[in-house]
């Protein structure tokens, strides 16, 4: 498709971490007003790990509309 080997990895990795995100497990609560993610959940150090963002602030902003 002639994409540099460089950006191919960096694709790569932005699909791999969709992919993760996709598979995470949320959790609802107070009868669907709320919801959590677990801080032990693979799927969610795996995205953050991919695309190099803080663990707590994904796990926050997940599940916070503001």
């Amino acid at each position: 498709v002639g994409v540099k080997e460089s950006h191919q990895m960096t694709i790569f990795r932005i699909i791999a971490a969709i992919l993760h995100l996709g598979n995470l497990e949320i959790q609802g609560e107070r009868d669907g007003e709320a919801c959590s993610v677990s801080s032990e959940d693979e799927h969610l150090s795996k995205f953050c790990s991919l695309l190099g963002v803080e663990h707590s602030q994904m796990q926050h902003w997940l599940c916070h509309r503001k």
